[in-house]
């Protein structure tokens, strides 16, 4: 016997399941013969479920690895070819009452299911889990099981609804938003067309004994003011195949984070299903990192017949209460607010936009979504918004979020197209996706928001605003009546946004004074609407995508906004052959999907001028990058209550590829990454200039007033301290507040040669830093390298101490391993200053000799 769910712990079945993990992969046409064709057919390649096809193929030898080189190309044959699925299952033995039910909990996407040469049914829905009663098709020994995948641009035929240009596929261009597939694996501005198909989750033989728990669900109902008490409910579903309803009973049992039993109780069943409202004393809720600890209780729910179980579940569930205030912002006029209020306390969410972390869907590992969010974590952020054009997550990623304190912000899956709104079998294939995904994400505490769609709304309102048009968005069928109807069902207490960005006139669903923004000002250079005014042109000028431009933002909620960089040079290294890491090689260029892909040259002759090396490329987009973000997330925080979120676009990689994540597709962090982890501390200090002089700023958002005291210094590059103050702070909590104003640092010898640095003795607030010249007008002579030691703490940790000779810029530490974990990184060195920085590795000891230390 083994486990229904060996990667997951929010489901446990004690009834018989075997998984079906190994497979033998063919392509072949789609004749039925091949159903039952031998499984040593010449040409055939093992394959494991849940599993990838192109890495299959690659282990082979029939295709090079697809993330290699140009081999994207060399893979789109595999797109276009029927494959076929085969195994052989033997038949457990059955009693009275048992049934036998194929469960695939992922196909991708358009599947033909055959057992013994019969037809058993049909998928087209990505999205969606497929079960299918096999108990009178299966007999006594091996049984061959098959499934044939139709390569998704043949599944749809006829189209009458082009897409928006979005994505780099043109034939694709026009099929993709008829599929409930992934949209990114067609292409798109930061990934690869490689268009999937296969087992991408697990695939299951269950055995079924007389009754099954169809859903379960915990969700909190009311949390009194003082948090002394909350009103929760536990529902759950049954579905009773085999029984007479009187013979089947519930029990319910909840574990405090401590394991205390809080509640045991046995609720009736009535017409397959239950509830029971539960009033929890003084609860242990569930927190972001910035107010409190992430407590999970423990739910048990069982399922009996004739006081036998049948079958559990359990699920690790959060007490919290969250709901989206979008009053009116009394301070500034005809705007209003969107914050997130979690358990009555009004948060700013610090976060990221998450893409899917790999093309190739299939083959992401729970270990690789660790890694990602405890970097996520690590970097003080409290929310991630998984992106409408990739695909709802697997149960492992919203799991360690409820354990780590991550608010999600969930889209549903569409992203920058019209859909189709006529085609009665496609509206019920998303009424049937979307009920789905609200029952099983629902309960995780850590789910803040369900969003229609990604730009939908906004790209209609664009193109309208540009060509002088009035035409209705296809799709609002979904976003506005059937989505919203199905949560009011299966989910009412978390909100609902149609679409993001949304607010604002009917041609500006990007409008700065209600709702979220996505603000591509900065990188595309996207005119600012005013309402229903005509569209100005684009302006790509140096001066037109600055970064210096997040402070004409006065959004209240920025949900997405980002600058691309390179990924680093060991991802280079893994991902080109030597001869082609040059700057404009065949094999360069391959990796910008964005256009034009020079772009980026806008942004760097402003900031560090132009790379003549893949070396310099590398160090200054991500020099650009690390500074844009910094500039943007500091000035969206001071704005605290004005404006309540900053989630960057992007986080992470689907592949090797320049893109805007600030953590690269084999998990090496950016330069970008590390001053985002700064910017976005709790409690954090920044520099703004004006035309009063240089002021400096606190924020605080935690739940304790933030007080002590800083340090302020004027150096200069040449050397020397020119003057040291203090500046004493108190700041309330959530809120933001200036705490000194100065001269902009010219006394006479030229602002261009000083740096102002703001520094915390206790090392409770962040060092930060200003400039009084643009990156590459600073005058700053060669500097003298630091000094360096690297001693072992213990066998998995290595402490680097950098002493300060001269002052020095963008101080970091290299090496080839991305599982590498530093304390800091991309850090300014002051003459004299000693800052330690400690490397550790999760499985083995650091190797001095592998790092490098490298500054600018």
């Amino acid at each position: 016997m083994q486990n229904a769910y060996p990667h997951r712990q929010d489901q446990a079945a004690p009834g018989r399941a075997i998984a079906l993990t190994h497979w033998r992969l063919a392509a072949a046409d789609a004749a039925p013969s091949m159903a039952l064709a031998p499984l040593d057919l010449p040409g055939m390649v093992d394959i494991t479920a849940p599993g990838d096809i192109y890495l299959a193929l690659h282990a082979a030898g029939r295709i090079p690895h697809p993330m290699d080189d140009r081999a994207e190309a060399q893979c789109a044959w595999v797109a276009d070819q029927p494959w076929w699925y085969r195994a052989d299952v033997e038949m457990p033995p059955l009693a009275a009452g048992q049934r036998l039910v194929l469960d695939f909990e992922g196909l991708d996407t358009y599947a033909a299911v055959w057992l013994n040469g019969e037809a058993v049914g049909v998928t087209d829905n990505m999205f969606r889990r497929w079960r299918f009663d096999v108990t009178a098709r299966m007999r006594p020994g091996l049984n061959r099981l098959a499934l044939c995948f139709t390569p998704p641009d043949m599944a749809i035929t006829t189209v009458d609804l082009p897409t928006w240009a979005m994505v780099s596929s043109p034939s694709a261009e026009n099929k993709r938003n008829f599929m409930r597939k992934a949209q990114f694996g067609w292409g798109w501005d930061f990934a690869p067309r490689l268009v999937t198909a296969g087992i991408w989750q697990a695939a299951t033989l269950r055995v079924e004994t007389r009754a099954v728990l169809r859903d379960v669900n915990f969700s909190t109902q009311s949390l009194a003011p003082d948090h002394g008490a909350a009103q929760v409910l536990v529902e759950a579903e049954a579905e009773l195949f085999a029984c007479d309803p009187a013979r089947a009973h519930l029990t319910v049992t909840l574990r405090a984070p401590d394991g205390a039993v809080v509640a045991a109780a046995a609720p009736a069943l009535k017409d397959g299903r239950a509830s029971l409202p539960l009033t929890l004393a003084q609860p242990a809720l569930w927190w972001t990192p910035e107010l409190g600890a992430a407590h999970l209780y423990q739910l048990c729910v069982t399922l009996s017949v004739d006081g036998v179980i049948v079958d559990r579940r359990d699920l690790r569930v959060g007490v919290r209460s969250i709901a989206l205030d979008t009053s009116a912002d009394p301070d500034e006029p005809g705007a209003s607010f969107f914050r997130f209020i979690l358990n009555g306390v009004p948060i700013f969410a610090r976060g990221v936009n998450w893409v899917p972390a790999s093309s190739l869907v299939a083959a992401i590992e729970p270990a690789h979504y660790r890694h990602l969010l405890h970097l996520a974590a690590g970097a003080h952020m409290n929310m991630v918004r998984v992106w409408g054009g990739g695909i709802y997550e697997r149960t492992a990623f919203y799991q360690l979020c409820d354990e780590l304190g991550l608010l999600v912000w969930q889209d549903f899956m569409f992203a920058c197209a019209p859909y189709p709104e006529h085609d009665a079998a496609f509206v019920d294939n998303v009424r049937a996706e979307v009920s789905e995904q609200i029952r099983r994400l629902r309960h995780h505490a850590c789910l803040a928001l369900w969003c229609g769609n990604n730009e939908n709304q906004a790209i209609h309102g664009f193109f309208n605003s540009r060509s002088g048009r009035d035409d209705a968005l296809q799709g609002l069928l979904y976003y506005d009546r059937l989505i919203p109807g199905l949560l009011a069902q299966l989910d009412p207490g978390t909100p609902y946004r149609a679409s993001s960005p949304l607010g604002g006139p009917k041609n500006d669903h990007n409008n700065m004074l209600e709702g979220d923004i996505h603000d591509w000002t900065v990188w595309h250079g996207l005119p600012k609407m005013d309402g229903d005014a005509p569209l100005p042109d684009y302006d790509r000028s140096p001066a037109g995508v600055a970064y210096t431009r997040y402070a004409e933002d006065v959004g209240r909620f920025i949900s997405e906004y980002g600058i691309q960089s390179s990924p680093a040079m060991a991802t280079w290294r893994r991902a080109l052959p030597r001869e082609q890491r040059l700057l404009g090689s065949p094999g360069f260029l391959h990796r910008i999907k964005d256009r034009p892909q020079d772009k980026v040259n806008a942004m760097l002759v402003s900031v560090t001028g132009l790379p003549q090396t893949l070396e310099q490329y590398v160090d200054y987009t991500q020099l650009t990058q690390a500074e844009g973000l910094q500039f943007g997330i500091e000035h969206f925080r001071r704005r605290r209550p004005h404006c309540s979120g900053s989630l960057i676009w992007q986080f992470n990689d689907c592949w090797p590829g320049v893109s805007w994540s600030i953590v690269d597709y084999y998990g090496f962090a950016k330069a970008g990454y590390h001053y985002v982890r700064r910017a976005y501390a709790p409690v954090a200090a920044s520099f703004t200039a004006g035309a009063d002089g240089v002021e400096l700023w606190l924020v605080n958002d935690t739940p304790e007033t933030a007080a002590g005291q800083l340090r302020l210094t004027l150096d200069a590059f040449a050397g020397g301290t020119l003057w040291t103050r203090t500046v004493d702070y108190l700041v309330a909590p959530h809120a933001s507040r200036r705490l000194w104003r100065g001269d902009d640092g010219d006394d006479g010898d030229g602002a261009a040669g000083r740096v102002l640095s703001v520094r915390c003795g206790a090392g409770r607030v962040p060092a930060n830093r200003h400039f009084f010249a643009p990156l590459k007008d600073l005058v700053r002579p060669a500097p003298r390298p630091p000094q360096v030691t690297m001693n072992p703490v213990d066998g998995r940790t290595l402490c680097v101490t950098l002493v300060g000779v001269d002052y020095l810029y963008f101080v970091h530490l290299l090496g080839d391993d991305a599982s590498l974990s530093f304390s800091d990184n991309y850090i300014d060195l002051r003459a004299g200053e000693t800052r330690v920085i400690t490397v550790s590795h999760p499985a083995h000891a650091v190797d001095a000799a592998g790092l490098a230390v490298r500054w600018r």
